[in-house]
């Protein structure tokens, strides 16, 4: 962070860290089999995870409040949809019920903070 607490990087935002964390627990499940095989989910929940982490990136990169708004609001759709594929793994007998409740706590964290930091924003802004 620079000076007076001001964040300057994307890296140093919490709903950041949260999303690289829930993304490194989806590619840690997803490397074990018999999930390994199922080739169009691995791919789909991954892509989700990565994108909520990217979306954050990139909407801190950009130039306008509004525009880091429609990026986590992108990023928390994200999360969602990791969420929502958490159930199918659970479906399939990818996980356990201890594992799927962690996933889940992995996804909720990250779109919680995310929605947080959409109301700061916001607020600024009225």
């Amino acid at each position: 962070m620079g000076q007076h607490g001001r964040i300057e990087r994307f890296e140093d935002l919490i709903a950041w860290q949260k999303a690289r964390q829930m993304t490194r627990n989806i590619y840690q499940c997803t490397c074990r089999k018999p999930f390994a095989d199922d080739w169009d989910l691995v791919r789909q929940i991954r892509r989700a995870a990565v994108s909520a982490m990217s979306n954050i990136a990139e909407g801190f990169e950009r130039s306008g409040r509004k525009e880091f708004q429609q990026f986590l609001s992108m990023a928390k759709a994200s999360c969602a949809e990791v969420r929502s594929q958490i159930y199918v793994v659970l479906d399939l007998g990818y996980v356990d019920p201890q594992e799927f409740d962690a996933l889940m706590r992995g996804g909720e964290e990250p779109a919680r903070i995310i929605g947080g930091l959409r109301a700061s924003i916001a607020k600024l802004d009225s």
